[in-house]
């Protein structure tokens, strides 16, 4: 009887749950932020989350449909949970650098800005920023 009622909270335990909006710079604690503003990143999507956690080496689960729930918005990018094996059977950190979720958050949210995804993005942001740019400069010759 102990085995069948250890297996559920000890699994719990070793799987961490982590929400897109744990890492997400435009919310606020009370909209579910869990590290500091400035290591946050703009909106990551759970598959971003996984990415990250399984490049590391850890054993990761996506559940695309899951929710945050205090999410209001119920596109799919701010879909999914990303379910890590922090912990091993024994109860020692699967991967000795991280032994917390904090951990954990704070690495998937300075890796995801590195993703070949995010900086074929933010270059074309860019470019669209001094495009913008260049038709400002355009519109000043013209009033002169």
């Amino acid at each position: 009887a102990a085995a069948a009622g250890a297996t559920s909270p000890a699994d719990k335990e070793r799987y961490i749950c982590i929400y897109p909006a744990y890492l997400n710079n435009k919310k606020t604690i009370a909209e579910g932020r869990r590290i500091p503003i400035d290591k946050a990143v703009e909106n990551p999507t759970s598959t971003e989350i996984q990415d990250v956690c399984a490049a590391v080496g850890f054993n990761v689960l996506l559940e695309k449909n899951k929710m945050y729930p205090r999410e209001w918005n119920r596109d799919m990018q701010y879909r999914g949970r990303v379910r890590i094996q922090l912990k091993q059977d024994d109860g020692n950190p699967c991967l000795p650098q991280f032994p917390t979720r904090k951990s954990v958050m704070l690495y998937a949210a300075e890796t995801i800005p590195k993703l070949k995804t995010r900086t074929q993005k933010m270059g074309g942001s860019d470019q669209s920023l001094q495009q913008g740019e260049g038709g400002k400069k355009g519109k000043g010759k013209k009033k002169k």
